[in-house]
């Protein structure tokens, strides 16, 4: 076995990375530019722009990865919806080169997707429900989807994980993610505007690097929801953080979603249905407080 790894300098990746060489899984790992994670042998690193197709192609026929999994995206709504053509390159275009050249060594081939492809009108939602994608990047993900699905009846060795806002501490990272913004901000007594109006279930990386790598080890195939437990308005789930830490009178102010005057429409209400993630991968995640100490101590590690 031997796992490749796309955006390895990122959240995921780092996590991905971790579990690899905690489990001496043999791993490839790629990201555009210089390896950001010292945790990271550069013997297994090599710089990647997943668009230059003969780079992709020469790379997989040298190593010949098991599996590949692909994690680097533009992920940014807002951004997507103003760039729409940069969006399709990063994270349709990129899927189709990866794949072919998965195909081409009869690799397994995992995608990262997201929540986004649904609507948002009948959460929480199970793999088979019918995806309704409300803004540029959520487009992008369908149709990198799509292009797994659509090819299902010549090549089935693949696999696609959707998450939702994934949060934890790495290297170098360059976005920030919700549940640090409040371990920072709620003990300084920062005010923080906070949607009442949108629901999520926030992903530690951790658990969702269980995931993805548990989806290549046992073989399995299809689609898989990954993601916290439990579902909450985006306030309620900065107040979880809050009561982690012991504080009370919160400052907090609750806002609707129309006054942010977003570029990019969200879905109002996700989640999971985890339950085939469960049976099939043991996939038992932790719920926000529970990773609010080990964040804690990861704070001192990574900075």
């Amino acid at each position: 076995m031997k796992i490749l790894i796309t955006g390895s300098n990122g959240l995921l990746g780092q996590k991905i990375v971790k579990r690899c060489m905690k489990h001496q899984l043999p791993f490839i790992a790629t990201s555009k530019g210089p390896n950001r994670n010292p945790e990271c042998p550069e013997s297994n690193y090599f710089s990647l722009d997943l668009l230059q197709t003969d780079a992709v192609n020469q790379l997989v026929k040298d190593q010949k990865p098991t599996a590949i999994i692909h994690t680097a995206a533009l992920t940014n709504v807002d951004y997507c919806e103003l760039h729409p053509e940069e969006c399709h390159q990063v994270n349709v275009v990129s899927t189709k080169v990866l794949f072919d050249a998965a195909k081409s060594i009869n690799a397994h081939f995992e995608l990262l997707s997201t929540d986004f492809v649904f609507d948002g009108e009948n959460g929480p939602y199970k793999e088979e429900d019918s995806v309704n994608p409300l803004s540029v990047y959520a487009q992008s993900k369908v149709d990198a989807e799509n292009l797994l699905l659509q090819d299902s009846d010549n090549y089935s060795n693949w696999s696609i994980a959707r998450t939702i806002i994934v949060y934890g501490t790495g290297f170098g990272l360059s976005r920030s993610n919700m549940i640090l913004w409040a371990l920072e901000a709620l003990p300084k007594g920062e005010m923080m505007k906070l949607v009442d109006d949108q629901f999520r279930a926030p992903t530690w990386a951790d658990d969702l690097a269980y995931g993805c790598v548990e989806i290549v080890l046992r073989n399995q195939r299809g689609i898989f929801h990954l993601s916290g437990p439990k579902t909450r308005a985006v306030n309620e789930i900065v107040e979880e953080v809050g009561k982690a830490l012991g504080l009370k009178d919160l400052p907090i102010e609750t806002i609707s979603s129309d006054t942010l005057n977003q570029a990019a429409k969200r879905p109002p209400r996700t989640g999971f249905d985890l339950s085939k993630a469960e049976k099939l991968l043991n996939y038992r995640p932790k719920d926000i407080r529970e990773t609010i100490p080990i964040l804690q101590h990861d704070l001192i590690y990574y900075r």
